[in-house]
């Protein structure tokens, strides 16, 4: 659902200079300082770079770029460990 908002002016261009640096529209970006506003609400133990790297990580499960971990096992032989 799209909704019309007013924004001072001031804070649009703002808005737009950090867009173009991110390669997004002015909403997008607006749409992306909202979200990390929600997170850092309901988690404001949690750093910038956490929530960015989180985002992130996220968005690459999403478009299916992951692939599965397969732990290795290791064995001690004689004080020596070998990874199988």
């Amino acid at each position: 659902m799209a909704t019309s908002v007013r924004l001072d002016d001031s804070f649009v261009e703002e808005a737009q200079v950090y867009a173009e640096a991110a390669r997004r529209s002015v909403p997008k970006q607006i749409e992306h300082w909202a979200e990390i506003g929600r997170i850092v609400e309901d988690n404001a133990d949690l750093s910038y770079e956490f929530i960015k790297d989180a985002l992130l990580a996220t968005a690459e499960i999403n478009a299916g770029r992951t692939s599965t971990y397969v732990r290795r096992k290791s064995t001690v032989r004689n004080n020596t460990v070998t990874n199988v």
